[in-house]
């Protein structure tokens, strides 16, 4: 019989769902605070749906992003647990010397009048729309 989606799980079965060893949870417990299970009698954790969710959002920073533990422990104490889930959903990988992606080059699409050409304003709407979907997600994070 399945579990619901509110029932609290036990370490494999949060292990299984965030998709990591739950060693890797155990050793997360150790550098990541914010994680903090409920604990029976006999030490035996008990993952909540939020703490799930938090673990999904470490593994994809950790794992998929290739961020460092000491990265995400600043981001953490510095920006709060919500600003992790919007890192997670919202910024592409960390690149392999683990800086920070390059920005793209300036736009050369000025026409002589000192305005934008079809190509310019083509990129500017674009980045708007970026910039709008990103206010959204953070204001649905914030009244959440």
């Amino acid at each position: 019989m399945a579990k619901g989606p509110e029932a609290f799980r036990t370490i494999s079965e949060a292990a299984e769902e965030v998709g990591v060893p739950a060693h890797v949870l155990r050793f997360w417990e150790t550098r990541f605070s914010i994680i903090r299970p409920m604990k029976r009698a006999g030490g035996r954790r008990f993952y909540r749906p939020q703490d799930i969710a938090l673990l999904r959002t470490l593994r994809v920073l950790l794992h998929d992003q290739g961020r460092s533990i000491k990265d995400v422990q600043q981001l953490s104490r510095s920006e709060g647990v919500r600003a992790l889930g919007v890192l997670a959903d919202g910024l592409p990988p960390v690149t392999a010397d683990r800086s920070a992606p390059e920005e793209p080059p300036a736009p050369q699409s000025i026409s002589a009048s000192g305005r934008p050409d079809e190509a310019g304003l083509r990129r500017l709407a674009a980045a708007r729309d970026d910039l709008l979907a990103i206010k959204r997600r953070l204001d649905a994070l914030l009244s959440g």
